[in-house]
């Protein structure tokens, strides 16, 4: 297969980007005001290692920042934020069962998905249209339509913020759980993904088993879809229930789809037969989280000038100058609220600053 070349996610920025005092609001998705003490815009590994090296900003606590679409800021930032800019995609090995496709940190997620899929490369086609980078990815082990980043992940490079030695870390290793990984948890704020590999298997099998996809399929009759419809599907479901950010703040879905025993979902249904869940193969249910917040009678009500979406209640929303606090006030009534009926504690995606 003959593809387009592209710059290696490794190519070397000549100098450090350094800004001070800067401007977080238009790098976060929610469009909240808020300031860095120190931005330096990473386009290299090689970037990286001179933030560590570097006589004032090697000591600073560093902050992580890809597309800013998982990120709550309430306040200003005093570390020094690391804005990841690292280009280039590429398809790296060509196998039996697998391509493995190589792309850089500060990718646009969606570009990745489109791009594999321009060049013969099916397999994240469920998950277009995620907001964020690529190096978030794996951060949050993103995840959409039946199908996870650890479903496709092949191995990440990270530099460690310390050493700022690159270390190269398999599925195993990165801990993926549900919305969760290492980089949450052990290695939170201690090191920063740079180059993300993905193993896309052949021959190549469409992910159908999800309730809007089910109806895609009734719908247009369409029951061998290939991997560009699915793509199509996925994308007009996403923009019909999802706020454009670029039009209305938002930082996509707000809460985690709780985990439930089987005992507590009979229980739940017992009680409102409507609910929609999801049977997970350990003998769980996965309850959607949007569908509990709708019952509550959320969609569309605000706090502030922070809302609900009125076409999914799973989305909060900017509704024009929120503050970071307004929206935390809003998702923790949410909380409470969801918690006072049905006895389950939502857990919000985003990281709240």
């Amino acid at each position: 297969m003959s593809l387009s070349p592209s710059t290696p996610a490794t190519a070397v920025s000549v100098e450090l980007p350094m800004e001070r005092g800067a401007s977080l609001r238009s790098f976060n998705s929610f469009g909240l005001p808020s300031n860095a003490q120190t931005l330096v815009r990473i386009r290299s590994t090689a970037d990286v290692r001179r933030v560590v090296d570097h006589p004032e900003l090697g000591r600073a606590p560093k902050f992580v920042l890809g597309g800013g679409s998982n990120l709550v800021l309430t306040r200003d930032v005093p570390a020094c934020v690391l804005k990841m800019e690292i280009e280039g995609i590429r398809l790296l090995h060509t196998h039996e069962d697998a391509w493995v496709v190589e792309a850089g940190a500060g990718v646009v997620w969606h570009d990745l998905v489109a791009w594999c899929l321009d060049h013969g490369l099916p397999g994240l086609e469920n998950m277009a249209l995620i907001p964020g980078t690529v190096g978030a990815a794996p951060v949050q082990n993103i995840g959409a339509y039946g199908v996870e980043l650890k479903d496709r992940f092949e191995s990440l490079d990270a530099v460690d913020l310390v050493t700022g030695r690159t270390v190269t870390l398999d599925a195993a290793q990165c801990r993926f759980g549900y919305r969760d990984s290492i980089f949450k948890q052990g290695l939170a704020g201690k090191s920063v993904i740079t180059t993300v590999r993905l193993r896309l298997p052949r021959p190549w099998t469409p992910m159908l088993g999800y309730l809007e996809l089910e109806r895609k399929v009734l719908e247009t009759g369409i029951s061998a879809p290939d991997a560009r419809q699915i793509f199509d599907w996925v994308c007009a479901i996403r923009r019909a229930k999802l706020p454009d950010p670029a039009v209305i703040g938002n930082a996509g879905s707000f809460f985690k789809n709780p985990v439930v025993t089987a005992e507590q979902c009979r229980d739940i249904i017992g009680r409102d037969p409507h609910v929609v869940h999801y049977p997970l193969d350990d003998g769980s249910f996965k309850l959607a989280a949007g569908w509990l917040i709708d019952a509550c009678g959320w969609k569309g009500k605000s706090i502030g000038r922070a809302g609900v979406y009125e076409k999914q209640a799973l989305v909060l929303v900017n509704r024009g100058g929120a503050s970071g606090a307004e929206v935390v006030t809003l998702a923790r009534a949410i909380q409470e609220s969801v918690y006072g009926r049905f006895g389950i504690r939502l857990e919000p995606e985003p990281v709240v600053v």
